[in-house]
């Protein structure tokens, strides 16, 4: 039956035929149509446990149809379909084909209703995105790639590690709710906690995604935090420890934001404050809280690949994205500086745009639930947001001052994935109904209170008048040229030099032997030369008669030692 079907194979069949059709209009239309026909698959499936299999004892199930596995499986597609029209204009196959088994891997991993088939698909979304930094085909994106795919598939062994845990405990691999206590569940914990970029295991997301290629940082941007927030919810929803990793997730990478000059790894740390929320979301564990977690990581799908889509079309026409080099871009790039504005709007939670419909249901759960701390931590988050992406990414690269640049405007496929996702976002702002109807429980909230819509542009507008006063002022680092230090110096370079600084002791301290053995052994050769070399003691001809005495001297030792 077609209502059975499981998507991702859809996904893996586009990527064998596509090198077989010819480059050009005709492939890239043909790449559009895997992910709308995935959509349309995913939304008449019915729920239930489909795609069920025994392999070697196990019973696999592929497709585990819920709202929860559901809403996030039609955004993944709707993600694939906008940034294969960002990347129409792109005629390298490599980067067309691991687009599509990324976004299947990714959609194939949300409806896996087993760990064993989890583990697959989430070894396969490390394994296909890497290429997507490799195609930009340099030596640096090489190593960063290389860095990224340790990491990834790092968090993929450690799953595994929990899994055969979890199966040796529990005799299960079902992919239910689990609960911290156990070497198991910990294991599983952290491999979720790496793609999800938890603190201090965050870098690999600022280190891979400016790296990438123009279009295939759009791409990264969508599914791998996303499938991580989701393995969250469906697995440790209601884990109280989620809420203090997510509230700083929202707070730590804000001083970074702030005085990055590369514009893309802004957005990456931007990436990492609104996991926060998904994460906060998640540990208060509520229908509301978790409603939150969905709604948001829909709308963040969609109005962070905008802004990554807007930064990439000024690097795809400019060749840069550092905010040092840039400026006054809006003067012959008006569109795509009005859909960063859009996207900027989306991400401070205007009224109006996606973000305010969504982030505000986390931002209730957490006061309903009695963590007025962490509410204040995510309200001030909010407030920052607006500072270093709603108004430093627009700023230095279309206001601000003149770079002197007039380059074209964006190619037209640009602008329409990013006109479509703009529309969206200012959709689901106005009229979030048909997104709450997606939410994996019922939805009894009104955003658009006189309160909520008061209090939240009271925060926006208070915010623009601090960026305002720390520009006015020389305090805000404008256009800093700099390379900024964050954990992943203590593996980068720390580590290596400590590593180097070891190697080096060593290496003197077992020289220092090696040479003190060789003195000790050429000491003893040279004494046994002076004895029995020949003009040694030893060597020489002795008469006759001593001979004879030592020899009766011997004998009568040896006598007296056998009486004794």
């Amino acid at each position: 039956m077609i209502d059975l079907f499981p998507p991702f194979l859809l996904f893996v069949a586009g990527a064998v035929l596509l090198p077989l059709i010819p480059n050009g209009h005709p492939r890239a239309l043909f790449a559009l149509l895997v992910p709308a026909i995935s959509a349309y698959l995913i939304w008449i499936m019915p729920e239930g446990l489909h795609g069920q299999f025994t392999l070697m004892g196990q019973e696999l199930t592929l497709l585990r149809v819920d709202k929860l596995s559901t809403i996030f499986g039609l955004v993944f597609s709707l993600a694939a379909f906008l940034a294969l029209i960002y990347a129409w204009h792109v005629r390298d196959t490599i980067q067309q084909t691991m687009a599509l088994l990324y976004a299947g891997a990714a959609i194939g991993a949300v409806f896996a209703g087993d760990l064993i088939s989890l583990f697959i698909f989430w070894e396969g979304t490390a394994i296909a995105s890497v290429f997507l930094i490799w195609a930009r085909r340099t030596e640096g994106a090489f190593w960063t790639g290389m860095r990224y795919l340790i990491v990834q598939v790092g968090s993929g062994v450690i799953l595994l590690a929990g899994v055969v845990l979890h199966y040796h405990n529990t005799g299960s691999i079902a992919f239910d709710a689990m609960t911290l206590g156990s070497p198991a569940t910990w294991c599983i914990f952290i491999a979720f906690g790496i793609k999800c970029a938890f603190p201090l295991l965050h870098n690999w997301l600022q280190d891979a995604y400016p790296a990438a290629t123009v279009t295939g940082t759009v791409i990264l941007s969508a599914f791998t935090t996303k499938l991580a927030v989701y393995a969250l919810a469906r697995g440790f929803a209601g884990t109280e420890i989620l809420i203090y990793i997510g509230a700083t997730m929202t707070l730590f990478p804000i001083f970074y934001a702030i005085i990055e000059n590369d514009l893309r790894r802004v957005l990456a740390y931007s990436l990492n404050v609104q996991l926060g929320f998904m994460v906060v979301g998640v540990g208060v564990g509520t229908e509301l809280a978790l409603n939150g977690t969905a709604a948001h990581a829909v709308v963040h799908v969609l109005y962070k690949a905008l802004l990554f889509m807007s930064v990439g079309a000024v690097l795809f026409r400019t060749g840069t994205a550092k905010g040092s080099e840039l400026g006054g871009l809006y003067k012959t790039m008006p569109l795509t500086m009005i859909f960063c504005l859009i996207g900027a709007a989306s991400i401070s939670a205007f009224p109006l745009f996606s973000g305010f419909v969504t982030k505000s249901l986390i931002l209730s759960s957490s006061v309903k639930e009695g963590h007025y701390i962490v509410w204040g931590i995510l309200l001030f988050a909010s407030a920052t947001v607006l500072h270093y992406s709603a108004l430093k990414i627009p700023y230095f690269a279309f206001f601000g001052r003149d770079s002197g640049l007039r380059p074209k405007e964006a190619p037209w496929n640009m602008l329409l994935a990013m006109g479509l996702t703009a529309f969206l976002c200012v959709a689901l702002g106005v009229y979030p109904d048909p997104l709450y109807a997606l939410l994996p429980y019922e939805v009894v909230y009104m955003p658009y209170t006189t309160s909520h819509v008061v209090t939240q542009l009271q925060l926006l507008f208070f915010s623009m008048l601090a960026f305002a006063v720390f520009m006015r002022t020389g305090i805000y680092p404008l256009q800093l040229k700099s390379v900024n230090l964050d954990f992943d110096w203590t593996y980068r370079k720390l580590g290596p030099a400590l590593i180097k600084g070891v190697r080096s002791l060593i290496s003197r301290v077992w020289g220092g032997l090696i040479s003190t053995g060789l003195r000790s052994v050429n000491f003893g050769i040279a004494a046994l030369e002076r004895a029995h070399g020949a003009e040694g003691l030893l060597a020489r001809a002795w008469p006759t008669g001593s001979m004879v005495l030592w020899i009766a001297v011997l004998l009568g030792a040896t006598l007296l030692l056998n009486y004794m």
